[in-house]
């Protein structure tokens, strides 16, 4: 089922499960799954440039008895066609999400994302709020500067490289850095060590993703817009919407301390003793702590 977007000003009944294939204004097809019930929740994955498949398959058991979860992708990502004009702007991707509460009929939604899906969901909450009735962060990045000085940190003892100065030396700018430690992570398999506690949790996201189609274009295009470098922490207190912020300890990828740059000011904060993916890692807790917090929204 094709939903264009000036379908939006129609009128909606009940969100129904199902997959329809969203069209925005500008001509692009996001693929999309809805399934669950409950508060209407879209979920913003990650990346940037991954696809919502693996979360769904992951995490859908631990959500969809609480919310109705709107599973999609991003343009550029997974399912989802790349954009012909390689329109990836930030301003863009927010715009993507509103046509799609508009074209479901959805009044009020949960936004949760995951890792680099955090920009997209609070710039998209700073520009919607009326829209928003929470905001669930599950291991985000909101200045990713300051995620990336963490992975450098944290990530060159899992190397063999003795001498690490050259790459800690604060006194060289992060886009200096940055390419060199990219070079030995690759080289030496890091980012599983930087994600993951266990060989059991990377090997089910490995499992889970293997029906990704991995043709979309948006992460090679992201690290190219300035805007996705803005300091989105800064955004925090205007956002008053309730705010669950899910961050685990071992989380290597973001920063265990980068959540505590946030500063919203109905937020729940909810540490666990996991890495990147504490719906994988911690199944029950990452459940018990979104119900619990989901049990309060109005």
């Amino acid at each position: 089922m094709l939903l264009p977007a000036l379908a939006a000003a129609a009128p909606h009944g009940p969100l129904v499960n199902g997959t329809p294939t969203l069209l925005t204004s500008d001509g692009v097809q996001l693929y999309a799954s809805i399934s669950g019930k409950g508060i209407p929740c879209v979920f913003v994955h990650g990346g940037p440039g991954a696809w919502s498949g693996m979360p769904q398959a992951l995490a859908g058991p631990a959500l969809e008895d609480k919310f109705q979860m709107i599973w999609y992708d991003q343009r550029g990502s997974g399912r989802s066609q790349n954009d012909p004009r390689h329109n990836y702007s930030l301003e863009r991707m927010v715009q993507d999400l509103e046509e799609i509460r508009l074209q479901l009929g959805v009044e009020q939604w949960v936004v949760m994302a995951h890792s680099f899906g955090g920009t997209i969901a609070t710039a998209y909450a700073a520009k919607y709020p009326q829209h928003v009735r929470g905001l669930v962060l599950v291991e985000c990045t909101l200045y990713l500067s300051d995620s990336m000085r963490s992975m450098i940190q944290d990530g060159m003892p899992f190397t063999t490289v003795t001498d690490r100065t050259p790459y800690l030396d604060e006194t060289r700018p992060l886009s200096e850095r940055w390419p060199l430690v990219i070079d030995i992570f690759n080289a030496q398999n890091t980012w599983r060590k930087l994600q993951y506690q266990t060989d059991e949790g990377f090997q089910k996201v490995e499992a889970a993703d293997q029906g990704n189609p991995r043709t979309g274009e948006f992460g090679s295009y992201v690290f190219n817009l300035p805007e996705y470098q803005q300091d989105f922490t800064l955004l925090t207190p205007q956002l008053t919407a309730p705010v669950l912020v899910v961050t685990g300890a071992k989380d290597y990828c973001i920063g265990p301390n980068h959540y505590k740059l946030f500063r919203f000011p109905n937020q729940k904060v909810a540490e666990m003793q996991t890495g990147h993916v504490p719906f994988v890692e911690e199944p029950v807790a990452f459940q018990q702590a979104v119900a619990k917090w989901a049990k309060k929204l109005k």
